[in-house]
């Protein structure tokens, strides 16, 4: 079963459909996300006076409390900056707080290693195949950006298309519009923040058929996909597994919030790349429908430059 959902250029028509997310500044990614390395610097003064004082404490003072000191203030200085690392990320799923952050770094610890390996199909999966296969993903251009974080995660560099971004989202609202029956587009249950298409009557029960979520502050996107699809996406380097999607020992200890087929999709730079992720989009729809869905997305990039 075949569906197509196209982004009108028609402006009359538009504006009687669900409009994409309003974005303003420069086609690059928000400043607000940076991560800054740990530093200390001390100049020759500080230096001396840092000597004095510690020959000082070390003299006159308990050796075990210098000891400590000398243990809990870079230790101080590493939470400190790591947490502002954690606020520079913005809004996610997970509450930009200090309680947040200290939920963040336990779950470091069950974090996967190495996130670029597919997950095993499971028994008993539906749909039993991907899609991708039947047209391979071309090879995506250049290193793969820096993704850090996990709840939320993000992509720090290699900007994403701020037209690509929104012609997405168009074409997510336009699809639910046009189907309401079998598609919905809302807030996303997972991220928190920004746009998610979901399905009706899904296949995959996880996150109320949540298919996927539009990150509005790096571009990029976090779906589920079939584990053949996931392996064609990694192996063309369009994105990476979750540090969360893991299935294992580890559910003897921790339930992971996420499935182990839970990936994030890198920002489109351009109009080609934008192609190539409409097609992964079709993919996890496929994934949670077992429903074939031509996304249609293209830029008109004159209404656009001109809205």
């Amino acid at each position: 079963m075949s569906s197509t959902s196209n982004i009108t250029t028609n402006p009359q028509h538009e504006a009687q459909r669900h409009s994409g997310l309003q974005l303003d500044g420069p086609d690059t990614l928000p400043k607000f996300i940076v991560q800054n390395p740990l530093s200390i610097h001390l100049d020759t003064r500080a230096v001396f006076f840092t000597t004095l004082g510690l020959v000082v404490a070390i003299q006159f003072l308990v050796v075990r409390i210098v000891q400590a000191a000398m243990i809990a203030i870079p230790a101080v200085l590493y939470v400190y900056n790591d947490y502002q690392n954690y606020l520079n990320l913005g809004p996610g799923g997970t509450p930009s707080t200090f309680k947040g952050y200290l939920r963040i770094a336990w779950l470091h610890f069950w974090a996967l290693r190495d996130p670029f390996s597919a997950p095993k199909p499971q028994a008993g999966t539906i749909p039993e195949r991907g899609i991708l296969h039947r047209r391979p993903l071309p090879r995506r251009a250049g290193p793969r950006p820096t993704v850090v974080g996990i709840a939320p995660q993000r992509q720090i560099d290699q900007s994403g298309s701020r037209l690509c971004f929104q012609a997405l989202c168009r074409a997510a609202r336009n699809l639910a519009a046009d189907r309401p029956d079998t598609f919905s587009a809302g807030r996303s249950f997972i991220e928190k923040h920004g746009l998610a298409l979901f399905a009706q009557s899904p296949l995959q029960t996880r996150w109320q058929g949540e298919i996927t979520h539009f990150h509005d502050s790096d571009y990029a996107m976090h779906m589920a996909l079939h584990p053949d699809d996931i392996q064609q996406v990694l192996d063309k380097g369009w994105g990476q597994r979750h540090p969360l999607g893991w299935h294992g020992w580890r559910d003897w200890f921790y339930k992971m919030p996420v499935s182990p087929n839970f990936v994030m999709i890198y920002a489109s730079r351009d109009e080609k790349e934008l192609q190539v992720i409409s097609r992964i989009v079709e993919a996890a729809i496929w994934y949670t429908l077992k429903e074939e869905v031509d996304l249609g997305v293209y830029i008109d990039f004159q209404r656009e430059l001109t809205s």
